[in-house]
This record gives C-alpha cells, structure tokens and sequence, in this order.
C-alpha cells in the first residue's frame, strides 16, 4: 500500500475523531469521591495485611498448605476441561486484545481517544505495581514448593500477587469503568466481580496459586481501578497531545520540502479540500529544469521557438531524463532531448538507439 493512501486512511479515521462526540448528555468522567477515597484506603490496609500475614508465616499460610494438600483439581476432576479454559479470561494477551477492539470501537463511536488510553494507563500501572512485587518477593508457587508450612519467598518465584486475578479485575473492571450510563456501569461491575472471582478461584483449583495470591491479586486489581480517577488529567493531555502531533504530521506532509513561495502558493488549494492529492509533491526542488527546445523543431502550434540556454540550479548537479527513464512514455507530448547535454558537456545518446 502507498504511503499516500495510508495517510489519506489515518486522515478519514481522524476526520471522524474530530467530530462532536456521540455522548448521552449525563455522561461524566469518575471523579474521585470520598467513597471512592474511603474504599481506596481500606482495600490499601487489606493488601498490606495480607503482605503482612504472608511474610510473617501466620495462620494464611497455613491455610496455602492446607487447600495445596487437599488438591482440588483431584476432587472435581470433571470440571478441569472446562476451567482450563475459563482462566484464558485472566491472561494478558487474548483478554487485552478483546477489550481494547470493544473500546477502540468506543472510541471511533464517541470521537474520542479516551477509552483506549484510560486502558493503556491501567495496563501500565498494573504491569509496573503487580510486577514490581512479584519479582520483588519471589515467591514459588504451590507446585515448585520445596519446604512444607514455608512461605516459599525470595526463592526466585514469581507467583505472589496472583497476574492472572489482577489482570482480570483490570482488564474486565475497566469496562465498567468506562461504562456510559448508570445501569451498565453497575451490570459491567457485576459481571467483571464475577469473572475476576472465577478466575482467582480457577487458579487455586488448578494449583498454580496459593490462596493469598488470589487474595492480593484480587485487591491489587482493585486499587489500581479505584486510583484511575487520579490519572484522569494526564489521559486528557495525552489526548490532546497525540491530535496535537497528528496536526504537526499533517502539516509536514503537506508541504513537505516545497520552497516557501510555493507552500505559499498551494495553502488556498491545500485548505480547500485537496491537500492530500498534492501533499506528496515533495521532490520539486530536486525535478530537473524543463529541457530545451531543438533550434527549429516545431511545437505543438507549428512555431519554431527561439533557442533558450539550459539552466542549472546552482550547487547541484542536473540529473538526466535518459539515465531515470530510458525510453520515452507513449503519448508523450515533450520534444524528444536530442540535443541535450551531460554534466560533464557531452553530448546524450539519442533514445532511439544509434
């Protein structure tokens, strides 16, 4: 595909961004509330008690023990076939990419880029604070554990706080979070609960999780969901930020490396509709003078033009018609170059042969 036809695309989808959003008109951005302050703070104690309890070896941990002995996965063996494949519902890739063709259509549809970076924002922040504790207390999962009644920490894991549960919370609370009325926001926050809830509860059944993983992972979701009203103001730079450098493209490519007298020139045709058939006019100071006319052969009008010495641009050398297309196009009314010289003074081989 041409380059001009890519942006020619980008400019359509953008053209579209640009239009008035499709919103209901009771549509408002969360605003971070002293409920929602209030529940930030006690799911931030209970993500610190739950550290607390794992790495004190207290009564959670015993309890890891305890269901890991049990072995769920050998005591309902006909549901393993089918929780396999309920937890893809907590893995980063399918579930990002479904979430984020749901809100790029969201946002071709309200003319907006918010969707997709809120969703960004809350990946990023899930990647950098899940991640951080993960490799920051290295804790062995329930199938590499080595000392029975251990916490299994700084052993080189990676298991505590439970991706799969905290990117399901994540990824699936988002959509609530961005929900465009009332009702769907508390429907979408009932059915994110329950998959995020599902999903914690497949991963102890599978044993590749203890139950405090689940736990924290679980409230780990859950804080960077309730922080998100703090990053509100950033996500709107972004955006006018991204169709600020979008205009600064445009704008390039437009004129491109045109001289100033001739950007001048083509700003009313440029403005009017047709800027993107003449945006790639980008090699006119680099397209050889016009060539001369032979003394004496006739026009197209039957005259015979008074001889007109060459002209060169100075400080760069005069490329050849001959040397970037060999044979002349069929149709073409230009005189064909037979006295046209060389760089160096000689004079060029005809097209014809000879």
């Amino acid at each position: 595909m041409r380059t001009d036809q890519i942006l020619t695309r980008l400019e359509r989808v953008f053209a579209r961004l640009d239009r008035e959003p499709e919103r209901p008109a009771h549509l408002q951005t969360p605003q971070m509330s002293r409920h929602r302050v209030v529940l930030l703070g006690s799911t931030l104690v209970f993500y610190l008690a739950i550290v607390v309890a794992v790495l004190t070896t207290s009564w959670l941990v015993r309890l890891d023990w305890q269901v890991m002995f049990f072995r769920p996965y050998e005591q309902w063996p006909q549901l393993h076939a089918f929780l396999d494949y309920l937890v893809v519902l907590g893995q980063r890739g399918p579930t990002a990419v479904m979430v984020a063709a749901w809100l790029g259509w969201r946002s071709w549809r309200q003319h907006t880029l918010r969707p997709l970076i809120t969703l960004g924002v809350a990946l990023l922040l899930l990647n950098v604070t899940v991640g951080s504790v993960k490799l920051g207390l290295g804790r062995l999962g329930p199938h590499y554990a080595t000392e029975i009644g251990s916490a299994e920490l700084f052993a080189g894991g990676d298991i505590f706080p439970s991706g799969h549960t905290a990117n399901a919370v994540v990824t699936w609370g988002i959509l609530a979070y961005l929900a465009s009325t009332v009702v769907t926001r508390r429907v979408l926050s009932v059915v994110s609960a329950v998959v995020s809830l599902s999903v914690g509860a497949t991963t102890v059944y599978l044993g590749t999780h203890w139950i405090s993983d689940v736990l924290l992972g679980w409230s780990a979701g859950l804080l960077i969901l309730l922080a998100l009203p703090w990053f509100e103001p950033l996500i709107a730079r972004t955006e006018a930020y991204v169709f600020d450098l979008r205009e600064l493209l445009r704008r390039r490519a437009e004129t491109g490396r045109m001289p100033a007298p001739v950007v001048s020139a083509l700003t009313p045709l440029l403005s009017a509709g047709g800027k993107w058939q003449l945006r790639r006019v980008t090699d006119t100071a680099e397209e050889p003078a016009p060539a001369p006319v032979a003394v004496g052969a006739p026009t197209a009008t039957g005259h015979s033009p008074s001889p007109r010495p060459a002209v060169h641009p100075a400080g760069r050398p005069h490329v050849i018609r001959s040397e970037r297309m060999p044979v002349t196009p069929v149709g073409s009314r230009r005189p064909a170059h037979t006295e046209r010289t060389t760089a160096r003074g000689a004079a060029a081989r005809p097209v014809a042969g000879g």
